[in-house]
């Protein structure tokens, strides 16, 4: 809880405003969704696997876990689904980084825990993945999977030289994704999912998850929108989750965490 996500995120951003550094690469997932007055996303990579890996030295699959296995997870979005989805499991708080995460499955202290597959590919972990969780499972974070590179925002002679790096696609998936949890207010105490792909028209579809961390209360939406609408297209989907009662969830799920 130290300062949330944004930790990490406010200091690089420090060396940015600071000149000592020209640009810094972030996990799109981690970027609070309101960039602070002087800072810009200058690009958003291909983005790589943006599903949730299951992982565990006994068990191949989540469906394989019997009553009262231990599921260790530091994502309430991940927990919400998961106690929706599998009720029989136990879900219990996992933190650090992803090292001290295996080091505490593989000392017993968990049956299986679930990390986001990106980051284990990224480290060479590849092996450690037993099985990917389909979104129907476990929706992703919004830009899960994609890096961004940001810039301070006055550096417009780095704009053009980091424009090869931006994939097009993924930029219109994440810019729906985090415009989605944008609107609801969304920040890493909320059990919020936001998923989008593109077909090879273009057209994108997004769906969107809030829900409350105990699985007792999970709305979903989607919608489909051409790319060059992807903002809109992620205001659209939040609106149909606000109609079904997102917002009190969140605001639930907020006051219970303060």
């Amino acid at each position: 809880k130290v300062g949330g996500k944004g930790l990490f995120v406010k200091e690089l951003e420090q060396a940015l405003y600071d000149g000592r550094a020209d640009l810094a690469v972030h996990s799109i997932k981690d970027v609070p969704m309101d960039l602070p007055e002087g800072f810009a996303l200058a690009a958003i990579g291909e983005r790589a696997n943006p599903f949730d890996a299951f992982v565990s030295n006994q068990y191949a699959r989540l469906e394989e876990m019997p009553k009262g296995a231990i599921v260790g997870t530091s994502s309430l979005r991940r927990e919400a689904q998961l106690r929706a989805r599998f009720p029989h499991l136990q879900v219990k708080p996992l933190r650090g980084n992803v090292q001290t995460r295996l080091a505490k499955l593989d000392n017993g202290d968990y049956d299986a825990i679930i990390l986001a597959a990106a980051g284990l590919e990224r480290l060479q972990l590849h092996g450690r993945i037993r099985s990917l969780l389909p979104p129907s499972d476990s929706l992703p974070a919004a830009g899960q999977g994609a890096l961004g590179i940001e810039i301070a925002a006055h550096r417009t002679d780095l704009v053009d030289i980091l424009l090869p790096l931006n994939h097009a696609q993924t930029a219109a998936c994440v810019t729906a994704e985090r415009a989605l949890a944008r609107a609801l207010g969304g920040s890493c105490q909320v059990p919020l999912g936001a998923y989008c792909t593109a077909d090879e028209h273009g057209l994108l579809t997004l769906h969107g998850l809030v829900a409350h961390p105990d699985g007792s209360v999970v709305l979903t939406a989607n919608a489909q929108a051409p790319a060059p609408y992807a903002d809109a297209l992620g205001r659209a989907v939040a609106k149909k989750l606000s109609d079904d009662g997102a917002r009190e969830v969140i605001a639930a799920v907020l006051s219970e965490t303060h």
